[in-house]
């Protein structure tokens, strides 16, 4: 598009007409001045591992829009989980593009920093329904869905472990041992640490008022007693082959010959392969043993997400940018140079995407998962009780008075 006289008058009349139906959009004056210009900023916040991907897609965007605009756009890597409070600290200041995860929608939303994505009955229509789903309060769409695959399953090193080994944890637990290497999971994060109490009756949630939560991990009634998950995690960790890690530390031992098995998600699909190769396994979680009964170990299934910020500068460029983003080529392209599970329907439905182990083995969770939805009050106090878990108990404090502790910081307001 040439830049005339007369094509920049009508794009700030455009935009003038904009904010007046956007009378809630923040942005809608500056982002006519923007326009106007003809200088595009735009600072998009991502994980710190898509930075190659993400200005390959920079890329192809300026070149789709060439003549348009004269584009400065900024990568700056911020972790999808921790967005919301990075957002939060200076809303006004923050990216004008970012990625996040699904269970910080309610919150950006109720604190304005998004505003209702158009238009979304295309964007609805193109990506699968759970995805979009997530991205939505009530029926109205917020952001624009990235990925379909936020959840987490098992790894496993074939060379170690056959296919019926991998069905009881106890009995990885024991080969591990034997072989002296270990088995991984991140018991600092209740995100993890949720797995062995979703299918057990147990419950924990978020109250309709979307801030305070319900938990009755401490419950003493019922087949299975709050008290039995605790002991079960305790026998787990008093294991020689059990190893407390994050993320992080399982991709190191993963790389280094210690770790043959562990919990994670499909961002470490690429490099897990790489270092096992032909042995690479991935599969649903398996049960463990609880009050004599074997559980099905449950999880959290969530998605990735583009938000764009309502008080962007240039609030349409950055929605355009977050809709090329999220696009179905891009999509495929994500999945190729990071592995990542498509939300698109198109890209989802690829021959490529279905033949990943690591999709597969989502899919197969998929029917033990549930959507993560809750308060800012769960995590610390379940990080707190489950290292306590993974130390063994070494001050001998009662697991009842310890669960009650936890269930009551849980549902504090």
């Amino acid at each position: 598009m040439k830049k005339t006289t007369y094509l920049c008058i009508l794009a700030a009349s455009f935009c003038f007409a904009l904010a007046g139906c956007r009378k809630n959009n923040p942005s809608a004056m500056a982002d006519a001045a923007a326009e106007a210009s003809g200088q595009v900023d735009l600072l998009v916040w991502g994980a710190e591992e898509d930075e190659a991907l993400l200005n390959q897609i920079f890329e192809s965007f300026q070149q789709k829009y060439q003549g348009e605009a004269n584009f400065n756009i900024t990568f700056s890597p911020q972790s999808e989980s921790n967005c919301m409070d990075a957002l939060m600290n200076d809303l006004e200041n923050g990216a004008d593009v970012f990625a996040f995860a699904d269970d910080q929608l309610n919150t950006l939303v109720a604190a304005g920093a998004l505003t209702p994505v158009e238009p979304a009955n295309t964007i609805k229509s193109a990506n699968l329904p759970e995805a979009v789903h997530a991205a939505c309060v009530g029926d109205t769409l917020y952001a624009y869905p990235l990925t379909a695959d936020n959840g987490y399953f098992l790894y496993y090193n074939k060379r170690y472990f056959t296919e019926a080994d991998i069905t009881s944890l106890e009995r990885m637990l024991e080969i591990a041992a034997a072989e002296e290497r270990q088995i991984t999971m991140d018991w600092s994060s209740g995100w993890y640490v949720y797995s062995f109490f979703g299918n057990t009756g147990l419950e924990v949630g978020l109250n309709d008022d979307g801030i305070t939560n319900f938990c009755t991990w401490n419950g003493t009634e019922g087949p299975i007693r709050g008290t039995d998950v605790a002991q079960s995690m305790l026998n787990l960790a008093e294991s020689p082959g059990f190893l407390n890690a994050t993320d992080e530390n399982f991709l190191k031992g993963v790389q280094n010959g210690t770790v043959i098995a562990g919990v994670s998600g499909v961002w470490n699909a690429m490099a897990v392969e790489e270092a096992w190769g032909a042995d690479y396994g991935a599969a649903k979680l398996p049960s463990y043993t609880c009050a004599g009964q074997q559980i099905q170990m449950s999880s959290y299934s969530g998605y990735k997400l583009i938000g764009v910020n309502a008080y962007s500068a240039s609030h349409e460029w950055a929605s355009l940018l977050a809709e090329w983003i999220t696009n179905e080529a891009n999509q495929k392209l994500r999945f190729e140079l990071r592995g990542q599970g498509p939300a698109n329907k198109n890209a989802a439905a690829s021959q490529a995407v279905q033949s990943s182990p690591a999709i597969a083995a989502l899919l197969s969770q998929s029917e033990f998962s549930t959507v993560q939805r809750l308060g800012g009050n769960f995590w610390d106090p379940v990080s707190a009780f489950a290292g306590n878990m993974a130390a063994g108990n070494p001050d001998g404090q009662s697991l009842q008075e310890q669960l009650d502790k936890m269930a009551e910081a849980i549902t504090a307001p």
